[in-house]
């Protein structure tokens, strides 16, 4: 398995193969790998000769200082990972924060017609703009045919959607259906901070999720809403955020639903101290 340190020595890498009419794919990761990114860079493999699997821990997407100091780096454990699903067809991008961002570690300021001010950009400021300038550096670096991202992180893939068309770069964006554990919880490499009882209570998210979906078949927005918001305040554990449901298209929250219209619920908890999103099709 081929491993860069550097961009330019990856560069030269991906010249080689586009020399030889190979296509290329790629998995953006912050390490701490686990089976859902196993998933992206399968589906990858099925549909190019090569995928590219960057782990780089990027600052400017962390509104807190302690949540990027605590996140998980696990490079070796990522590796042995990576070499169960393929030795030959996967190439490791490990770069510095000086190869990326090179003099200036800051995020481009970016406008994606609204997208970033819905559910997470409310509740994260900024946080959108650190995402859209290290995935734009990165598809720079890499230029791969395809780039694969998980529909749990829908508004982000949305967003990066928003930014490849908006800035014309070539690379088509694929969603990928949200890989989750035996229980139902979407894998995350947060889950392995949550402590044991904490980690039992995460799989309520999802099955309210579930149940959110069957009540928007008859009942109103509004209606399911109160109903999800109800059942967090009855539960021992775990503290709502927020809940909504959002037209798939622009993020923003229904007033009343149409059929003409494509709907998601999302939801955002707090198990402890630990911040764990979801998010579910509705029809």
């Amino acid at each position: 398995m081929k491993i860069f340190n550097n961009k330019n020595q990856l560069s030269n890498c991906v010249d080689k193969f586009k020399t030889n009419s190979k296509a290329i794919g790629f998995v953006p990761t912050m390490g701490a790998l686990h089976n859902g990114h196993l998933s992206l860079v399968e589906k990858g493999l099925l549909e190019n000769d090569f995928i590219v699997v960057s782990i780089f821990v990027n600052p400017t997407q962390f509104n807190n200082k302690e949540d990027l100091e605590r996140y998980p780096r696990t490079v070796n454990r990522d590796l042995a990972l990576l070499e169960t699903v393929s030795k030959s067809k996967i190439i490791v991008f490990i770069p510095s924060i000086e190869d990326v961002y090179e003099d200036k570690v800051s995020s481009e300021a970016f406008a994606f017609d609204g997208l970033e001010h819905e559910m997470e950009g409310a509740f994260r400021p900024g946080h959108f703009d650190g995402v859209g300038t290290v995935v734009k550096r990165l598809l720079e670096i890499v230029r791969p045919d395809n780039a694969y991202f998980g529909e749990k992180d829908f508004q982000q893939l949305q967003i990066i959607k928003k930014m490849v068309e908006l800035h014309k770069l070539t690379t088509k964006i694929v969603g990928c259906a949200i890989y989750r554990a035996d229980d139902g919880l979407a894998m995350s490499s947060r889950n392995e901070r949550l402590k044991p009882n904490y980690r039992k209570a995460a799989p309520f998210i999802y099955k309210t999720l579930k149940d959110a979906k069957k009540k928007f078949g008859t009942d109103s927005a509004k209606e399911v809403t109160e109903w999800v918001e109800n059942q967090f305040k009855k539960h021992e554990l775990l503290e709502l955020e927020y809940f909504l449901i959002a037209d798939i298209k622009t993020l923003k929250p229904v007033k009343r639903k149409s059929t003409k219209k494509t709907y998601r619920a999302f939801i955002a908890a707090y198990a402890d101290e630990i911040r764990l999103i979801d998010n579910i099709a509705l029809n």
